[in-house]
């Protein structure tokens, strides 16, 4: 039997599966859209600030060179993937970056760090680099609030971490009047000073453009949105995880459950966002033939896959407990059938509770001969990271600090970021891959996870010890990229949806889990929806509609 690995991934080292769920934009199919925080004036959404930030020379991109890959990564999106870890960690920065004391404000999704005065990790990095990085960590729930009530008091740290979907109000405002334009630092092949930027994808920098202007270094992610994998033990007695339409789903699906085995997962949410894509729900938004936005809870396609997923519900298919946190022991144990992942590295997550499990994915396939699946992809990016007004060698200082937190994976800087040093915080084992020692285990992941949260390098597929699951999964990001969606507002802005998009989508998102569950009709969804749309969704659509760049396609239809 294989060991099992503990190694994290480099994906999204730290974050929890809630968490991670959430920011990938598991709400896809909810009330709320992950809208980012390009084209808007310092006003709102729909005034001036298009125009600017489409006109904004991005940062050149130029390739990371690190560790060469194993599987090559590709223009469409599929990631490098590495089967073994690198043996040799070559450094990607001359000198230490830090003089003197950088400070930044970030978040943990793991239980927070011991202080810096008593964790040698954090020590270690700080020797590394040049100078101590003091960290004001915040944790989940509870960064708005931290972030608010730091950012009134004209007391800021250098650095201030800005997510895409925590509701951080009038960021365009915001940053204006108390941060630092980087655009003159960063744009076009000025970035190349700091090549680790440089390495990260346009894509992901236009995360951090707003009114035009390049505000920090953004936080790539896995740019793959949910998964559903499964137990393949489970599935076997019905020819396996693969279906021809959505009634041959919900037969194999009543198959398996008797009442001690469930089919599905109790998270109905993520359960809705994938079978919605087999029916054809829209990401986010569906751009009409006339450029006018359709939210995706608003269409008929959503009302069938949520009706759909009622069913499962009602027949006994999906686990029972709602509070269920984490279902995959579940999974693994055969007690569940299916969980749903971020992206394809679900394919991995069961091993931790049966190192011989490989789970299986499931590739959107269409619901009906009417539907047209597609699959969803996710924000590409965790926000971005601002600095606060301070003269030029303050301000090079801080690029080099994030450049150097941002090297790629496999250099020294990555392992010392991720890992600490060799013999104190990790050592090998017998097949190559980094082990965290006893002391690690405390000081590290709550440390790693805000520093991630705040710089990263863009993602690679890593699973240590089964280089067979960063084979599937880099042969299922291939497959799912070819029905990609994305949604049509990515990049984009809107004012009343960062303010109150949150709090208004609480009591759809509430009906769609009453719907599911049989405390609710559609008749009720469909009157909560129109009062999120006086409330603000309205409003919301209008001031995507009026920067939606004419270069965003019309979705397609069945």
């Amino acid at each position: 039997m294989s060991p099992i690995r503990t190694t994290p991934r480099p994906s999204r080292p730290g974050v929890s599966r809630r968490s991670f769920l959430t920011i990938a934009g598991a709400a896809g199919l909810g009330a709320t859209t992950l809208g980012g925080l390009t084209g808007c004036g310092p006003s709102g959404g729909s005034s001036g600030g298009a125009a600017e930030s489409a006109d904004l020379t991005l940062p050149t991109y130029q390739e990371a060179t690190g560790a060469a890959p194993d599987l090559a990564g590709t223009a469409e999106g599929v990631q490098p993937g590495y089967l073994t870890f690198p043996q040799d960690f070559a450094a990607t920065t001359d000198a230490p970056p830090l003089a003197q004391t950088a400070t930044g404000l970030t978040e943990t999704f793991a239980t927070p760090p011991p202080a810096m005065g008593q964790n040698p990790f954090w020590q270690r990095l700080n020797s590394a680099l040049g100078g101590d990085l003091d960290l004001i960590i915040g944790t989940d729930p509870g960064y708005p609030e931290k972030f608010a009530t730091i950012l009134a008091s004209d007391d800021l740290p250098d650095m201030m971490w800005v997510p895409p979907n925590q509701g951080i109000p009038n960021v365009g405002q915001m940053l204006e009047a108390k941060f630092t334009d980087l655009t003159d630092y960063l744009s076009g092949d000025a970035v190349l000073e700091y090549p680790n930027l440089a390495a990260l994808k346009p894509s992901s920098w236009q995360t951090a453009v707003v009114n035009g202007k390049i505000w920090g270094a953004p936080i790539p992610s896995t740019p793959f949105g949910q998964v559903m994998c499964a137990n393949p033990r489970v599935w076997e007695r019905v020819g396996g995880f693969t279906f021809t339409d959505m009634e041959d789903l919900f037969d194999k699906a009543s198959e398996i459950s008797d009442g001690n085995t469930f089919a599905f997962e109790p998270a109905v949410v993520n359960v809705l966002n994938v079978i919605g894509q087999c029916f054809g729900v829209p990401n986010a938004w569906r751009v009409n033939d006339d450029r006018t936005l359709t939210r995706a809870n608003e269409t008929e396609e959503y009302k069938a896959a949520l009706e759909f997923v009622a069913r499962l519900w009602a027949a006994g298919l999906i686990y029972q407990d709602l509070t269920l946190a984490n279902p995959q022991p579940l999974v693994a144990q055969g007690t569940v059938g299916a969980f749903v992942s971020v992206g394809p590295i679900g394919v991995n997550q069961l091993r931790v509770h049966d190192p011989e499990l490989q789970a299986v994915p499931l590739v959107p396939f269409a619901a009906t001969s009417e539907s047209r699946a597609s699959y969803n992809m996710g924000y590409g990016t965790v926000g971005f990271t601002p600095f606060k007004q301070a003269d030029e060698s303050k301000i090079r200082e801080l690029l080099a600090l994030v450049n150097w937190l941002s090297a790629p994976f496999g250099s020294a800087e990555y392992v010392q970021k991720q890992f600490g040093a060799e013999g104190e915080d990790w050592t090998r084992d017998s097949a190559g891959d980094i082990q965290p020692t006893d002391s690690a285990q405390t000081n590290v992941p709550g440390l790693v996870s805000a520093l991630n949260i705040m710089t990263s390098c863009e993602t690679v597929l890593y699973t240590p010890g089964y280089g067979d699951d960063t084979r599937a999964s880099h042969e299922l990001e291939g497959q799912l990229l070819k029905q990609a969606m994305y949604s049509p507002v990515r990049g984009l802005y809107s004012d009343t949806n960062t303010r109150d998009g949150a709090s208004i989508a609480v009591p759809v998102s509430d009906t769609v889990v009453d719907v599911i569950t049989g405390r609710a009709t559609i008749a009720d969804f469909e009157a909560a929806i129109e009062r999120y749309n006086r409330d603000g969704g309205d409003k919301i659509r209008e001031e995507f509609e009026a920067i939606l760049p004419d270069d965003v396609p019309v979705t397609p239809t069945a």
